[in-house]
């Protein structure tokens, strides 16, 4: 068995479906965790049960991923409380409901927000963090370097 010890995981849509699974499968290597979504209860729920049933320390970061700022502020908690991040699990999504054409405007583009744009602006920060302690993976052609 692969240990985590001493890693740390930011999982954004860590309290639903797969982000769970997630949450689990690092946390019962012995990974610690910083929790992110948008609903506290669920998170501060989530944090309770990893604490209790893997013996790991798990952090929680409540913020609606498809703000403009969300990113920063996540970034900005983690740099705050001097949590180094290992692994950035861009969990978080969902897609849209019914036709397009008969979709309003607004749950399309917080679709695209949490989507892309919010993962996207948590890989720009988080990854120079990783590089400069030599832990990225970068594809190219059929392995990973550095990691």
């Amino acid at each position: 068995m692969t240990t985590q010890e001493g890693k740390t995981a930011l999982i954004t849509g860590s309290y639903g479906g797969i982000g769970t699974q997630f949450v689990n499968i690092h946390a019962s290597h012995g990974g610690d965790l910083i929790l992110v979504g948008r609903n506290a209860k669920k998170l501060a729920d989530q944090q309770k049960e990893a604490r209790r049933k893997y013996n790991v320390t798990a952090h929680i970061i409540d913020v609606d991923l498809s703000q403009p700022d969300a990113a920063q502020k996540i970034y900005d908690t983690c740099k705050k409380n001097g949590w180094t991040i290992d692994y950035l699990i861009n969990n978080a999504g969902f897609g849209g409901q019914g036709e397009f054409i008969k979709r309003s405007m607004e749950p399309d583009m917080s679709m695209i927000a949490v989507n892309i744009e919010t993962s996207t602006r948590l890989t720009k920060l988080f990854l120079p963090d990783f590089v400069k302690r030599g832990r990225y993976a970068w594809p190219t052609s059929s392995r990973l370097l550095r990691y």
